[in-house]
């Protein structure tokens, strides 16, 4: 399985974007997806996820202003990122648990494919 995040970007607090998830390879059991961070010199945290029901889940400073969401016609996922603030600047990547289905977990260790990040800056 491979994870490859693209849509990171430098914009201005107030801004948006969209980050893109696409996954390639043996997929199918891919039902927990989600999407993490990391900050400058932090611990990458979970910041959403989505399972086979498609019910999204948020970490709270987020709710409100991110939303995830899944095409599972094109094997991708998406963050969309609204009213964005300097606090949100890190790395952010997509992961997927090949455990879990309906219910996902908010610990990094449960997931077993990572993509290879991308830089979301907010001034």
């Amino acid at each position: 399985v491979q994870l490859v995040e693209s849509g990171g970007a430098s914009v201005q607090a107030g801004e948006s974007l969209r980050l893109s998830c696409a996954a390639s390879g043996n997929i199918r059991t891919l039902d927990c997806q989600g999407w993490f961070c990391q900050g400058s010199g932090k611990e990458r945290v979970w910041v959403a996820g989505i399972g086979s029901l498609g019910t999204p889940s948020y970490e709270d400073s987020v709710k409100g202003r991110f939303t995830i969401s899944k095409d599972n016609a094109k094997n991708t996922l998406y963050l969309q990122m609204n009213s964005l603030i300097p606090e949100d600047t890190a790395m952010y990547y997509c992961a997927a648990d090949r455990d879990r289905a309906e219910t996902c977990s908010v610990d990094q260790r449960d997931y077993d494919y990572w993509g290879q990040g991308t830089q979301v800056t907010v001034s």
